[in-house]
C-alpha cells in the first residue's frame, strides 16, 4: 500500500492524498489547540567514525526533513495532562522527558501527541518530537523562559536532537551536537519504503563494533569525506552529485540481520530506484526522487511489497521560506 501523507506545507498541497486509501491525514485543528508539526528525517550519509573515549562513536552525517509528521497539539488545561495516539508509546515518551527538561511537566497544559512517523525505523520519530516541545518553547508559547542553554538541553534528550533545531538540512558531526545547516532543501521527492521490523540502534551499534574489532575502519579525512561532498553538493542542488555521495556503514549490518531490509531496497532497486539507501540504523529505506513523477512511479512499482511506502517531498523548513 501506497501513502501519500497529507501536510499544511505549501510544498506538499500537490500530493492527491484525499484519493488514496489509507491516506495519513492531520484531523482539523480545534479551536484554541495549538498544533505543531514535527517532520521527521532520512540520513543522505552515515559515516560512523572512531569510538571515542567515552564509548560513543564519532559520526559525520548529511540529514534532511522530509513532509512525513508527526502533530503535537498544545492546549489549556486546569492540569497537566499528556495524551499519545496510540497510547502504547505514551509511556517514557520524549516528549514527557523535553517538558520535564525545561520544567514545563507540571504546567497547566494538555499536550497531545499524534504519531504518524513509523517507530523504530530510523526517521528520528521520538527526537523530532522531543526537539517541537524545545521549538514551541522557544517560541514563547508556554510563556516567558529564562535564557538557557537550548543546544545542550537537545543533546541530553539525544543525538538526534539538535539537528531538528535547524529545521532544514544539515551537516551533523561529533555525537551529533555539531549541527552546520545546509540552507534550503532543494524541490526533490522521497520514496520511503518502511517493512515491518524494528531494528534496535544498540544492536546496531555493537554489531559494527564486533565487526570492527576484528578489521578496525580505516581513517576519514574530513576533507575527503563523502558526508562533506554530500552536503556541498546538496547546497548547490545537483542531484547527480548527491546520488554519488550517499552511503551508510549501518546498511551492509542491518541488510544481513534483517532479511525485510535487504528484500525492501533489492526491490527498490528493481523499480529503477536511484541508490537505495538505509535511514539511520533502520529499518526504513528510502530513495530519493527529482520530482513527484518520478517519484510516484518508483512507488507504484513496490507497491506489492510488504514495505509501507510513502511519497513526501523534503520538507520546507519555516526559516528558510
Amino acid at each position: 500500500m501506497v501513502l501519500y501523507p497529507s501536510a499544511p506545507r505549501r510544498a506538499f498541497q500537490t500530493a492527491s492524498a484525499r484519493h488514496v486509501p489509507g491516506n495519513v491525514g492531520h484531523p482539523p485543528k480545534t479551536r484554541g489547540v495549538q498544533s505543531v508539526d514535527a517532520p521527521a528525517k532520512v540520513n543522505l550519509t552515515l559515516e560512523i567514525l572512531a569510538r571515542r573515549a567515552d564509548g560513543y562513536h564519532a559520526l559525520r552525517s548529511v540529514m534532511v526533513p522530509v513532509a512525513l509528521s508527526d502533530a503535537l497539539d498544545f492546549s489549556a488545561s486546569e492540569r497537566f495532562a499528556f495524551s499519545c495516539d496510540p497510547p502504547t508509546l505514551t509511556e517514557g515518551n520524549l516528549v514527557l522527558r523535553a517538558l520535564a527538561r525545561i520544567e514545563r511537566d507540571d504546567a497547566p497544559l494538555a499536550v497531545r501527541l499524534r504519531k504518524r512517523i513509523p517507530v523504530g525505523a530510523g526517521l528520528g520519530g521520538g527526537s523530532i518530537d522531543a526537539a517541537a516541545v524545545l521549538r514551541t518553547a522557544m517560541r514563547g508559547t508556554f510563556g516567558a523562559m529564562p535564557a538557557r542553554d537550548w543546544l545542550a538541553d537537545a543533546r541530553a534528550l539525544g543525538s538526534d536532537v539538535p539537528f531538528f533545531l535547524a529545521d532544514g538540512p544539515a551537516l551533523v558531526e561529533g555525537t551529533g551536537e555539531r549541527v552546520t545547516a545546509l540552507g534550503a532543501a532543494p524541490p526533490w521527492w522521497v520514496v520511503l519504503a518502511v517493512p515491518p521490523v524494528h531494528v534496535s540502534t544498540a544492536d546496531a551499534y555493537a554489531t559494527l563494533a564486533q565487526g570492527r574489532a576484528a578489521a578496525p575502519a580505516p581513517r576519514r579525512a574530513r576533507s575527503s569525506s563523502a558526508s562533506v561532498r554530500c552536503g556541498a553538493a546538496l547546497q548547490r542542488r545537483d542531484y547527480a552529485a548527491v546520488i554519488a555521495a550517499m552511503c551508510n556503514d549501518f546498511e551492509p549490518l542491518v541488510s544481513a540481520a534483517y532479511p525485510a531490509v535487504r528484500d525492501t531496497l533489492a526491490a527498490l532497486e528493481a523499480a529503477g530506484a536511484d541508490r537505495p539507501l538505509l535511514s539511520g540504523s533502520g529499518g526504513a529505506c528510502f530513495t530519493l526522487a527529482p520530482d513527484e513523477r518520478c517519484a510516484r512511479e518508483v512507488a507504484a512499482r513496490i507497491a506489492g511489497t510488504a514495505a509501507a511506502v510513502y511519497v513526501v517531498p523534503f520538507a520546507a523548513g519555516v526559516s528558510w521560506r
